[in-house]
């Protein structure tokens, strides 16, 4: 009998058709596909384990999730397999013999997400779903400020949406870093870990900050006092993309992976 093999694989994938990563009874999600896929290819029912949970309509540059089998397939031909079982929204990047004890959710470190905004006009329809089309102006320079009052270790209550049970509401922000190019503007989150719909709170916040709405040093004043109704709207899932996952250190910056000055 093969002995039992601990793989990890990194993904990417377009969130548009899928109700998120975490299997669901009535709906498709991204972790029910893969599942499905590896169950073809392998005739084992696994249960994947996976860095991070993505909402409805989120995407992911880089994801990765683990799982436990006695398939003797090379993990160097385990992409090419499982991308011919998948439709083309997701893809397998890479997949690797991981050591008995690693799991894609409590090694991880921390995560980068990137929130894409559309920022003219008229939407463009090769972006519909995949960026946030904001028609109205924006001011860079008071969303950068803005975005400077947010890095740091703190209570962050006022940057989560209600429905989440947490132990501690404290996390600590790398670094936000809002990036234009053109008609894109792209705001980079990194942090230990984040609240349910942070970064789209975040994002929300900045815009309104970016609008002339608030002052950008309110944006302290709203941290400090921790309540959600302070802060600006959650942003759509459409331009949310889990961008970097880290199980070594924190960066120090943005990978930029789709814009730059």
């Amino acid at each position: 009998m093969s002995c039992m093999r601990n793989i990890a694989i990194t993904l990417c994938f377009d969130g548009r058709r899928y109700h998120g990563w975490q299997c669901q009874q009535n709906a498709m999600t991204v972790q029910q596909r893969l599942e499905e896929a590896i169950e073809s290819l392998t005739s084992e029912r696994v249960r994947l384990t996976a860095c991070s949970r993505t909402d409805a309509g989120v995407h992911a540059n880089m994801f990765v999730c683990n799982f436990r089998t006695r398939c003797t397939i090379p993990t160097q031909k385990l992409p090419f397999a499982l991308n011919a079982k998948l439709d083309g929204d997701i893809s397998v990047l890479q997949a690797r013999e991981a050591n008995a004890a690693f799991n894609s959710r409590f090694d991880c470190v921390g995560k980068e997400y990137v929130y894409r905004i559309l920022n003219r006009t008229f939407r463009d329809p090769f972006l519909c779903g995949r960026a946030w089309h904001y028609p109205y102006g924006l001011d860079i320079w008071a969303m950068r400020r803005a975005a400077d009052f947010i890095p740091g270790r703190r209570d962050f209550s006022a940057f989560m949406a209600q429905g989440s049970s947490v132990k501690t509401t404290v996390r600590d922000v790398k670094y936000i870093e809002v990036k234009k190019d053109g008609d894109m503007v792209d705001i980079y989150v990194c942090a230990d870990g984040f609240l349910y719909n942070m970064v789209r709170i975040i994002t929300g916040t900045l815009v309104w900050a970016g609008r002339g709405k608030i002052a950008p040093e309110y944006v302290g004043d709203i941290i400090s006092a921790g309540k959600r109704e302070l802060a600006g709207p959650t942003a759509p899932p459409d331009g949310l993309y889990l961008n970097r996952v880290f199980y070594d250190k924190l960066p120090e910056k943005a990978e930029i992976s789709f814009c730059e000055d």
